[in-house]
């Protein structure tokens, strides 16, 4: 059994989240002030949660080694490098999780949870004088150009010794699957849901933090993203980032209609989407019952959707529909253009077309028919 749990407390509609002795019940303090120090930084709970439950993972497998904190640093460096790869290989044969686990997680994943480790080894090392780094971070430095051509440097510290990754293939949804899941949709509620989410690109925790009263321009039709840390359903915008949103015509006309259907539930509190039956019936909605709802779907249509993947199909439909690159990255509200090339999938038949077509119109570009 485990014996570092991650535990949390809402607290003036603030979660908070901790790394606990299990048999003691006692906090651990180093970590437990790390994930304060990432609260602080205005990182949003998922995240946070996340990062708990690596920094957890790591602690019961130093327990499970007789290890501590110290003994790593005090290691060489052949033996913090042997450590650290053992310590991916264990998690890549899933025995982080013990009993409970459904898959072994992927090397990505295994890569992330290291560099969380590595990232609370940096925020430990820190806590004294003099600062205290692993040997086996080496320092890297790379420059590497942006979407207008300006050059940066951007200093790291990297660990040779990562398992092979597959790189990130975003998992998109076609419009047909959308328009049948739209079909099997119980109320226009979900109905809504599933179409905002398709046509403004907004991450989940943004849409569920969406007030009818402040956030919506009635007469343009646009939804807007507003950062803040006391929404009841603890729904919140990423990056502490503000922008707007678009949507059709048709679906706005939806949207009033959903209103209008559940005015009674909807006025009597602050939120757009909110849960319109059962116990918690207007209340705001939270991204468990999203979920739940989009796994009721998926067993009547045999279609997986989540609320990434219609993120996906945002950005995808945009640029076949001819957007420019960084109009998309703005419209996600990503900080790096690379991240939003990671969500385009781009298929090898459409790039044998578009060179087609590039050939097509450019046959002479060389000169080759006066090679002949």
């Amino acid at each position: 059994m485990a014996r570092y749990i991650v535990d949390s407390q809402m607290e003036n509609h603030e979660k908070y989240y901790f790394i606990r002795e299990l048999e003691s019940q006692d906090i651990v303090l180093l970590p437990t002030k790390y994930l304060m120090h990432k609260k602080r930084s205005r990182l949003s709970p998922n995240t946070i949660r996340r990062s708990a439950g690596a920094i957890s993972y790591y602690l019961n497998y130093l327990d499970e080694y007789s290890l501590k904190l110290d003994d790593i640093w005090e290691m060489k460096y052949d033996k913090q490098q042997e450590h650290f790869t053992d310590y991916l290989i264990w998690l890549q044969a899933g025995l982080h999780s013990g009993d409970n686990v459904k898959k072994n997680p992927c090397n990505e994943t295994c890569n992330a949870y290291l560099k969380e480790v590595f990232r609370f080894y940096g925020f430990a090392g820190r806590q004294d004088e003099p600062v205290k780094q692993l040997k086996v971070l080496s320092d890297m430095k790379i420059i590497v150009n942006n979407s207008v051509g300006v050059r940066r440097t951007i200093h790291r510290n990297s660990f040779h010794g990562y398992l092979q990754e597959k790189g990130h293939i975003g998992k998109t949804i076609e419009q047909d699957k959308i328009v049948r899941l739209l079909k099997a949709c119980a109320n226009c509620r979900d109905q809504i849901l599933l179409l905002l989410l398709a046509e403004t690109g907004f991450r989940i925790g943004e849409l569920l933090g969406v007030r009818y009263a402040t956030d919506i321009d009635y007469e343009r039709h646009l939804l807007y993203v507003n950062f803040r840390e006391d929404n009841e359903n603890q729904a919140r915008a990423k990056n502490a980032e503000y922008r707007k949103a678009k949507i059709s015509d048709a679906t706005f006309e939806i949207l009033q209609f959903y209103m209008e259907e559940y005015q009674d539930l909807i006025f009597q509190q602050e939120y757009l989407i909110i849960n319109i039956a059962g116990d918690y019936a207007g209340k705001p909605m939270q991204d468990t019952g999203v979920y739940a709802l989009m796994e009721r779907l998926q067993k009547k249509t045999g279609i997986k959707v989540t609320p990434h993947m219609l993120r996906h199909y945002f950005a995808n439909a945009r640029r076949k529909a001819g957007w420019k690159l960084e109009l998309i990255s703005q419209a996600l509200g990503h900080r790096n253009i690379e991240t939003t090339m990671r969500y385009l999938n781009i298929s090898d038949e459409e790039l044998i077309e578009v060179s087609e077509k590039f050939y097509g119109q450019h046959q002479s570009i060389y000169g080759v028919d006066k090679l002949l």
